[in-house]
């Protein structure tokens, strides 16, 4: 056999390979029961407490309310206290479960304390870490965003720093008992170079390579840590865009990304959104950097929040 030979097996035997992971990936999201079956008690039986950050509202909130159904108690953290309170009497009574409240500011440094001493002790099985906040709701070049030096404090405290000091505050029960789930919300964009969401995204690859990092160390104690990246959500972040074929209601995203805790260390949370991040990742990225991508996807965005 020929040198020439040999390097056409070998570079067919690579795209078999790559084409069938990725075909098996898709079967696995298309009929997640028979690929990574959940058992009825999996919830439960990680602890009797979920905690969720953000979990006032939008899909924080919708993991709070879905993990209460499927039995959880769960203690929800943000910033507004009022919200925080409605939100939990709310999920008390479609659910019967225990809530438990935290008022927290992620953009502030000196929050962690207050959470450790109102989580101490409780057996927690899941975290969601959720919280995040965009620069500016209309995507804008970097020094056009206003009150930049303040921005780039908040999203770095609130979209990096919350979700590594969070895993430093529960990782340690999780690593004593041997179970537990760790879900890090990323973003959809997050697999791409996106100009004029340049900050926001920077932040989300560093909630995928964190938790890529994370899961290899701990996933021998039994421990799953998954990032969800997520496209489109109809959230108060995102000016409530109408729901569609490529917009959930955080109420459907979280339904369906739950059913994936066993597909892998990521998961875009739906059939739709997988196939939307293949189409996403195809663009050159020549395409995705020209001036008139950038002009035409910040008009898309203010045509669909209403700006």
């Amino acid at each position: 056999m020929t040198l020439i030979e040999i390097i056409f097996i070998l570079t067919g035997t690579c795209a078999v390979l790559v084409f069938g992971g990725k075909l098996v990936c898709l079967l696995m999201m298309l009929v997640p029961k028979l690929f990574c079956p959940l058992p009825e008690t999996f919830f439960t039986s990680l602890g009797k407490w979920a905690v969720v950050t953000g979990g006032s509202d939008g899909i924080g909130r919708a993991y709070a309310e879905e993990l209460s159904k499927l039995g959880m108690s769960v203690i929800i953290i943000s910033r507004n206290q009022e919200k925080l309170d409605r939100a939990a009497r709310k999920i008390e009574l479609t659910t019967g479960r225990e809530v438990k409240v935290i008022a927290a500011d992620f953009t502030k440094d000196d929050i962690y304390g207050h959470i450790q001493e109102n989580i101490e002790g409780l057996e927690i099985g899941i975290l969601v870490n959720n919280v995040g906040i965009l620069p500016s709701q209309i995507p804008c070049k970097l020094l056009e965003t206003s009150d930049l030096e303040e921005r780039i404090h908040d999203v770095i405290n609130c979209n990096v720093k919350a979700m590594v000091k969070m895993c430093r505050t529960v990782l340690p029960g999780m690593q004593q008992r041997g179970r537990g789930v760790i879900l890090n919300v990323s973003s959809g964009i997050a697999k791409i170079p996106c100009p004029i969401y340049t900050l926001y995204a920077a932040s989300k690859v560093f909630v995928e390579r964190f938790s890529q990092g994370l899961q290899a160390e701990y996933k021998s104690r039994g421990i799953i840590i998954q990032t969800v990246a997520p496209f489109g959500v109809s959230t108060a972040m995102t000016g409530h865009q109408k729901p569609d074929m490529v917009t959930f209601t955080p109420e459907e995203f979280v339904r369906n990304s739950l059913k994936y805790l066993k597909a892998g260390d990521q998961t875009y949370g739906s059939v739709t959104h997988t196939i939307l991040g293949g189409i996403v990742q195809s663009i050159p990225t020549w395409v995705l950097q020209s001036e008139a991508f950038q002009h035409h996807f910040r008009e898309y965005v203010k045509e669909r929040v209403g700006s």
